[in-house]
């Protein structure tokens, strides 16, 4: 896009009132429920910073299994987002209700799978992330603690996605700021041992998330059943589905479970790579990724609109205004990239100064962060093509085929050869690893201008 081009692009997006009220509305309570979760993390890096280097990087690498379950049911909660967004375009409550129940049913049955060897053998697992004795042991502590988590988090994360796509965003920022005053206050009493509470140390913070993510669960379901919401649903309207529905969620959606599910097990053998490479090194990326993830979560709540409001656009087989809408969100995107990388440079030595790290590591933590300032123009641009514009219309294998081949073809030989082969120090292997966002950015962009993307796929259920 040249520059003329693009000036004209930024008049078109900020002078349609009716585009910027519509991605605001969504957009905005998602980058804040993503952000108060984002400063959650930071707090709690924070005090179990106070634990140590070993800590921090136990409870990291533990969060790796997370990572990868969440992935694979934020890949439900975004396959199921698309045909519920779709149904909401065109009027249709019953098969949102229908998507709501089998999407809970997935989410579950994935909970149970991660669960189980988590609960059972947490040694096992923290054994594939780290060959330190000491993370291992903390990590094991936590783990068997969290992993109780799972269901819990499982369901809540697919009523946050319908509601969403029915365009209801406010209610899940004030079950997040319920639950993360929660995690955060009992952090503080159970990590230390404050106000009368046990010190349990990194089994205190499983204890607080757990606590934090039940109320949560609890506060969603009450608003879901409240009278007035469309996803209000007796146990049968979330059951029997038909033959027609079936084939197109497993069309459109599991693309996108299987999508999350690879990319998350190839990053997470990013931090298997960086594991061998010391606990100094484990903790200066997991502190260089909290911080990074302050600025994120604006894509999380954009590239979420997006997904969102070209659905809806879609559904309702207004195709033409799609495609202007997802010029428009490119565009938007470009700004606030120039804007964050800006802020992220001068806000990284203020952050990295209230840990209680070595020097070496708070350099290495400040060299992470300047790599990722420079791959952000294509990773940002990848967050609102893959998860938000392709996704939108159904062109679901491109995404899968687009981050997989990316994660493993180019970020895990390269995470290995530069961790293990080559000795790299982690910011070096970590803008190896980051690469990949140049390469998916130019697949993505040829397939976006094909337009196989701008497609109703709520007739298909028809």
């Amino acid at each position: 896009m040249n520059q003329t081009r693009f000036l004209k692009s930024v008049e078109h997006t900020f002078t349609d009132r009716i585009f910027l009220k519509k991605a605001l509305l969504i957009a905005v309570p998602i980058a804040l429920q993503n952000m108060l979760n984002t400063i959650t993390n930071l707090v709690d890096t924070l005090m179990i910073g106070r634990l140590g280097s070993t800590s921090i990087a136990a409870v990291g690498l533990a969060n790796k299994y997370f990572f990868v379950f969440s992935l694979f049911v934020f890949g439900i909660c975004s396959g199921s987002g698309i045909l519920a967004a779709q149904f909401w375009g065109s009027g249709d409550v019953k098969n949102i209700r229908k998507v709501l129940g089998f999407a809970a049913v997935l989410a579950l049955l994935g909970a149970a799978v991660f669960f189980i060897p988590a609960f059972l053998n947490p040694r096992l697992i923290m054994t594939i992330f780290t060959n330190s004795e000491a993370s291992i042991e903390v990590g094991a502590r936590y783990l068997r603690i969290a992993c109780l988590t799972y269901p819990f988090i499982a369901l809540s994360n697919v009523i946050v996605a319908m509601m969403r796509s029915i365009n209801r965003v406010k209610t899940p920022v004030v079950t997040s700021l319920c639950a993360i005053v929660i995690n955060i206050f009992l952090n503080y009493c159970l990590i230390f041992g404050k106000l009368g509470f046990p010190e349990l140390g990194v089994a205190g913070a499983a204890l607080a998330t757990l606590t934090a993510r039940i109320v949560e669960l609890i506060c969603l379901l009450a608003v879901m059943y409240h009278k007035k919401n469309p996803l209000r649903a007796h146990p049968k309207e979330l059951l029997g589905w038909k033959t027609a529905f079936l084939k197109s969620f497993l069309l459109h959606a599991s693309p996108v479970i299987a999508n999350e599910f690879m990319w998350g097990l190839g990053t997470t053998l990013y931090s298997v790579a960086y594991g061998r490479m010391g606990d100094d090194a484990v903790a200066a990326i997991t502190i260089a990724t909290t911080i990074q993830d302050i600025v994120i979560v604006l894509w999380a709540g954009l590239s979420a609109a997006t997904a969102v409001i070209l659905g809806n656009e879609l559904g309702a087989g207004r195709t033409e205004r799609a495609e202007d809408y997802s010029v428009k969100f490119f565009t938007l995107s470009f700004l606030l990239t120039f804007v964050s990388m800006a802020f992220i440079f001068l806000i990284r030595w203020p952050i990295i100064g209230m840990y209680s790290i070595e020097p070496s590591v708070a350099e290495d933590v400040s060299r992470c962060i300047l790599v990722f300032i420079a791959y952000m123009i294509p990773k940002m641009y990848n967050y609102i093509l893959i998860v938000g514009v392709l996704r939108s219309g159904g062109d679901t294998r491109m995404c899968l085929f687009l981050d997989t081949s990316g994660v493993w073809f180019l970020g895990v030989p390269l995470a290995f050869l530069g961790a293990l082969y080559w000795k790299l120090p982690i910011y070096a292997v970590y803008a190896l690893v980051l690469s990949e966002e140049i390469y998916k950015m130019t697949l993505g962009t040829i397939r976006y201008r094909q337009k196989k993307w701008l497609r109703n796929i709520a007739l298909e259920v028809k």
